[in-house]
């Protein structure tokens, strides 16, 4: 099998279910990441990743019917294996999926030289899983990246049969991560979740994602007029997954309250069709194809704001990585959901829109009226947002601190795996 070039020495395989082409959720993450490392670090970069199937939750076209295969992406080698894709979602559903995932990993891993170390992007448990069986089997440094808490989503998405199944995710994810030399969190408050898992404080890193979008470079009026959105019209825009954790009926429930407010929903996801048959009636709400990449900066800022909603119940599993996008796109931001959970403090903390109770379409229609009548203060909140991407959400910054958590990984491996158990991190280590 033919190896990527590279000049620095080092191989590395990364395991993540979501990769490119998909350009929503983790995949953008773990592509520039991979990508990288084998440009910037010379690095022979392996990754082991499903087969394109998000946010859709269907099979790519170019991929159907494929088992095994290797791509040449950008100087990466991607090895995909085949698995099981739910178009609905259930607990036993996502149960099948993880264990076909898992399933094919272990029966077809990547055939390729002893890695120097091995990463996971874990919002799936079964790379997590993959991941760390083969760092075990090859004696290198395991380091996962903590995207989504699963025990906790399964308990808080309100996927059916998810409380039944919540321990023992969390029972898998402990042990997951029982073997992991550093583990690195998305956000502070994924800590004391991670912890209570049995991690050790001293072992727990934090890895912010980063702005992955470029900013928008075309006037907003000539994108409106392309979309159809009419000037003077308010447009609230949801972009993303549509899926049972977001909790989107708020938004149409919204659109009924407010017949002026053009709501719109561009993405996929499973629960797609569902909020297509309760929007039917409302000549207010459009549901959108998801956006092309070099088209998507351009359609986010053409909106006056820009939504993110989530289940009352979704706390501290995760933080959706839309918000990234949005503060680059520089229009303010709504968020309906949990006033104590990570998606709350990045709002406040960027200080980029408003935040209303979740599941609360009065309140929502209150804040988009209160933005649409001062479109002066709504330009400062979203210039707010763009400077807080700019200031902290950088690229460069986001990569560099996984290639600083890497490079101690790979000193604690130097050193003995276990060392990593028994040590504090080394003055000046990334926090």
């Amino acid at each position: 099998m033919r190896n990527p070039p590279g000049s620095g020495g080092e191989r590395l395989l990364l395991v993540s279910t979501n990769y490119a082409p998909e350009q929503a959720g983790i995949g953008p993450y773990a592509t520039q990441l991979a990508e990288h490392w084998a440009h910037e670090r010379g690095a022979e970069v392996h990754v082991l990743a499903g087969l394109p199937h998000y946010p859709a939750w269907r099979t790519d076209p170019d991929y159907r019917g494929r088992w095994r295969l290797v791509d040449d992406h950008a100087g990466v080698l991607v090895h995909r294996r085949r698995h099981y894709v739910p178009a609905r979602q259930s607990a036993l559903r996502r149960a099948a999926y993880e264990g076909t995932i898992l399933g094919h990993g272990l029966l077809a891993p990547p055939r390729i030289a002893r890695p120097d170390a091995v990463v996971a992007q874990v919002p799936s448990l079964a790379g997590g899983l993959l991941a760390a069986r083969l760092a075990r089997r090859y004696g290198v440094p395991f380091l996962p990246v903590v995207q989504d808490l699963m025990g906790a989503a399964a308990a808080q998405s309100g996927i059916s049969g998810g409380g039944r199944v919540a321990a023992l995710a969390s029972s898998v994810e402990r042990r997951m991560l029982a073997g992991a030399t550093l583990v690195g969190v998305i956000h502070e408050s994924f800590r004391e979740r991670v912890r209570a898992l049995g991690v050790p404080a001293h072992r727990i890193r934090l890895t912010p994602n980063w702005s992955h979008v470029r900013p928008p470079s075309r006037p907003r009026a000539e994108t409106r007029a392309a979309l159809g959105w009419p000037e003077g019209r308010t447009v609230l825009l949801h972009s993303g997954n549509m899926g049972l954790k977001q909790g989107l009926d708020v938004l149409i429930e919204a659109a009924g309250l407010a017949p002026e407010l053009l709501v719109v929903l561009m993405g996929d996801g499973s629960v797609r069709d569902h909020l297509e048959r309760l929007a039917a009636p409302l000549p207010n709400v459009r549901l959108l194809d998801p956006a092309p990449a070099d088209e998507f900066p351009e359609i986010l800022a053409a909106a006056d704001a820009l939504l993110v909603t989530q289940r009352a119940s979704v706390l501290d599993m995760s933080v959706p990585s839309k918000l990234t996008s949005y503060f680059v796109a520089a229009r303010p931001v709504i968020a309906s959901v949990a006033g104590n959970g990570g998606t709350a403090q990045e709002l406040r903390r960027s200080a980029a829109g408003r935040l209303v109770p979740p599941e609360d379409p009065a309140r929502l229609v209150a804040a988009a009226r209160e933005l649409a009548a001062d479109p002066v203060a709504a330009d400062a909140l979203g210039a707010r947002g763009a400077a807080y991407a700019a200031g902290h959400l950088s690229r460069a910054a986001g990569l560099g601190r996984l290639s600083a958590l890497l490079d101690e990984a790979l000193a604690v491996g130097a050193a003995g795996v276990g060392a990593a158990r028994r040590a504090a991190p080394p003055k000046g280590a990334p926090a």
